[in-house]
């Protein structure tokens, strides 16, 4: 992605459904649960790299020993970091321990991370400050095991002042207005009242001290959930652990954040993406399975699990950005996913090159482009069979014209070198400019100056400013006849509020896009006509997405073409044409994610409608702050 851009964060939850001692003497190692979640978090690694977090909940401990541990890291390579400091602690416990570090109960008792239930997190700050304390998972403590929670999650709600509200409502006082406080406290309340409900329930047939166990035993997290999470609006996959070892994760009823979950005898895992089940536990693919919208998967204290439907689902619109950029491509389906958006783009690339292949360079925008590419020239490699076909058929060539023909094979150079010490994605816009201009390189001298069209994919393009500062002044400098950019995703258009960091209007290239046509056909007006409807529906709970009017005057195409005028630089000499994937090519090419609100506006949840109504208030105010 030319324009990267902060995104959803990666939550893995494990948990080992046999005592500790069974790991050590099958594996010979303590650290069998430790090793796991590293590997499950590396191989998630790009979905946050801001902070880390880690924590870890030893079962059946008697009282007086510690049995919550936790990690949490803001440092460079926060990941190491953290898994360091655990290994430091079985380093420590190997050399003063000897033989019994391989004694199960030995290590419970004094040593942390040596229990059955783990929770690990990866933070991409999409705003705020990145502190330590904004690092999942984050504690709930208490002296009753029952009411210790232990949360981390994948989320962002858009109603974070009403479930603020709600809390003050229940008698708390919350210390801070965000959704990861409101979302742990709203769970904990209910714990709480689950908690006393059922000690009400016993309180007069038996002892406090055996309460305890039958609450342990009866505990609800299915109606916990129910209860806590029947407010809440936004994309969400949150994972919670409980001080004795029970264990939920559950995801939102539009299914807009991913979850994945293996199990077999030994292990139960949860993880934000496949591949990483798939390595750490070489498991079959079709052994690992999608949480459901609306459902948890809740553990028990005795390592049990069931799926609970906890609320009602809505249509599914798991985010297609997932499975355009996010998400590895080591899983086959979105392998799959992206070479077809590559192929389906072939027709509009021919049609840019006037047909012209002989004289057309193909390449991508390193690196998350690389898959749409290897589809688009799938593609032109269908395109070609079918020509040779019909050129033999009807015209009946020489035998060297048709070795020359059936020889003939698209040109295809790395033009795009990103420096990989180099990002882009700077949370502060000064020095942005003078970083993005320095941020790729090209190969020289591949180009037949004034003859070659180039052809780049990308596989996004959200605010065109790398395009217009950096990869088009550079590849301008090879002297092609003409450039055409491809976008594999199609124009992005609205503000994100479920967890990706795209929530204000000036920054798509889009939108501007539309000013400018707005302007070009004295349309302007429309500009106050719709900030009149959203200021005369700010607050409201199910309101409409009237940003959608500003574009309703133009064609698709037509937006493309103002793209391209506003990203080409002033000096560029060759032609230059920006194009779009289509939000049908989209569905086509990923039918079982169809979440499509950043291309569309078509929001999953009502909230939605009120945060880009809000951000378009924001834009006219000339306010520079997310809408959510």
């Amino acid at each position: 992605m030319s324009d990267s851009i902060k995104h959803e964060c990666g939550i893995a939850h494990l948990r080992l459904r046999k005592p500790l001692q069974y790991y050590i003497d099958k594996y010979d190692t303590p650290m069998y649960g430790a090793n796991k979640l590293l590997l499950l978090m590396k191989k998630m690694q790009n979905r946050g790299q801001d902070g880390v977090g880690v924590a870890n909940i030893k079962l059946g401990l008697e009282p007086g020993y510690r049995y919550i541990s936790r990690y949490r890291s803001i440092d460079p390579d926060p990941l190491k970091k953290v898994f360091d400091k655990v290994g430091k602690k079985f380093a420590k416990a190997k050399k003063e321990g000897v033989e019994k570090y391989y004694d199960e109960d030995w290590l419970k008792k004094n040593y942390g991370f040596t229990g059955e239930v783990w929770l690990g997190h990866l933070r991409y700050g999409t705003h705020g400050v990145n502190s330590i304390e904004s690092c999942h998972p984050f504690l709930r403590q208490n002296n009753w095991r029952s009411r210790n929670l232990v949360m981390a999650g994948n989320f962002n709600m858009t109603n974070v002042d009403q479930l603020f509200n709600l809390l003050i409502d229940i008698g708390q006082h919350p210390k801070e207005i965000n959704d990861t406080v409101t979302v742990m406290e709203k769970i904990g309340h209910f714990l709480d009242e689950e908690n006393q409900s059922l000690f009400q329930k016993y309180k007069d047939k038996y002892t406090n001290k055996e309460i305890t166990q039958i609450i342990e035993d009866e505990i609800s997290l299915k109606k916990i959930l129910v209860r806590s999470c029947k407010d809440f609006d936004g994309g969400y996959t949150m994972a919670g652990m409980l001080g004795f070892g029970a264990s939920f994760v559950a995801r939102d009823p539009a299914g807009i954040r991913p979850a994945y979950y293996y199990a077999d005898e030994e292990i139960i895992v949860v993880a934000s993406e496949k591949p990483a089940i798939k390595t750490a536990f070489n498991c079959n693919y079709n052994d690992i399975n999608e949480i459901e919208p609306g459902h948890a998967l809740i553990i028990d204290k005795k390592g049990d699990y069931t799926i609970e439907k906890f609320l009602k689902p809505l249509p599914k619109k798991s985010c297609s950005f997932e499975r355009i950029y996010f998400s590895r491509s080591s899983d086959p389906d979105i392998y799959k996913e992206r070479k077809k958006l590559g192929r389906l783009l072939v027709p509009k690339v021919l049609k840019a090159i006037n047909f012209d292949l002989r004289n057309t360079i193909f390449s991508y925008i390193p690196n998350s482009a690389e898959t749409a590419f290897l589809g688009l020239m799938d593609g032109m490699d269908d395109y070609l069979v079918k020509k040779r076909k019909e050129i033999v058929i009807d015209k009946k060539p020489s035998p060297d014209d048709l070795e020359e023909i059936l020889s003939f094979r698209p040109r295809i150079e790395k033009l795009v070198i990103k420096d990989a010490k180099l990002r882009t994605f700077i949370t502060q816009d000064a020095g942005r400019d003078d970083l993005v201009a320095n941020v790729y390189d090209t190969t020289y001298e591949v180009v037949n100056k004034g003859k070659d069209n180039l052809v780049i994919i990308d596989d996004s393009i959200v605010r065109g400013t790398t395009l217009e500062k950096s990869i088009l002044t550079l590849l301008d400098k090879l002297e092609p006849k003409k450039i055409v950019i491809v976008s594999s995703a199609p124009q992005i258009r609205y503000p994100d509020c479920y967890g990706i960091d795209m929530s204000k209007m000036k920054d798509f290239v889009s939108f501007r896009a539309i000013l400018k046509l707005l302007e070009e056909t004295d349309q302007e007006y429309l500009l106050d006509e719709v900030m009149e409807k959203c200021v005369a529906n700010k607050g409201k709970r199910n309101q409409e997405n009237f940003v959608t009017e500003l574009y309703a005057p133009f064609t698709y195409d037509q937006v493309s073409a103002m793209i391209t005028k506003i990203v080409k630089p002033k000096n560029m000499k060759a032609d230059l044409e920006v194009l779009f994937q289509t939000v049908n090519n989209l569905h086509l090419a990923c039918p079982n994610h169809l979440g499509d609100w950043y291309f569309t506006g078509d929001y999953p949840t009502p909230g939605g409608n009120g945060v880009v109504n809000k951000a378009f208030i924001n834009y006219m105010k000339g306010v520079s702050v997310r809408a959510y």
